[in-house]
């Protein structure tokens, strides 16, 4: 039997600024259950047709109601997409919102912008922590310039 090829996903990484990252928004899931009270990157399924780019975007206005300015891409230490399960590859850029507030539309309940040092302190789905881990480490190494 073939194997099937991995559902690519797309996720941003909001933040107070895509040039010298301080703040972070982490997005509380409500649904599904499995999933419920745990932390993430927004984002989701890049659509037949669509850049992962345009389909970032999209997902963003979707599920938080904002416009943003996208900054580089964050790719995993071996390159290419972040495994986050068998099925599902994600690339996730940093972004900054120019437009819009992010409110908590459709797979979220809340939204919490997380402070310098604290990037850690919600439960993060599992997947998502070493992300998370990454980024800390460029902002940290970003505040020590």
């Amino acid at each position: 039997m073939p194997r099937s090829e991995p559902v690519l996903v797309v996720a941003a990484a909001v933040v107070d600024s895509v040039d010298r990252p301080r703040r972070l928004l982490a997005a509380r899931r409500h649904r599904p259950t499995t999933l419920a009270g745990r932390w993430e990157f927004p984002g989701g399924k890049v659509d037949p047709g669509e850049t992962p780019q345009q389909a970032l975007h999209r997902e963003l206005r979707e599920e938080l109601g904002i416009a943003v300015r996208l900054g580089h891409e964050v790719p995993p230490p071996d390159g290419g997409a972040w495994r986050i399960s068998a099925r599902y590859r994600l690339r996730l850029w940093l972004a900054e919102v120019t437009g819009g507030e992010p409110q908590p539309l459709v797979e979220h309940d809340e939204l919490r912008w997380l402070e310098p040092g604290r990037w850690l302190d919600v439960d993060w789905l599992d997947p998502d922590v070493p992300i998370v881990e990454a980024l800390a480490r460029v902002a940290e190494l970003d505040l020590e310039r």
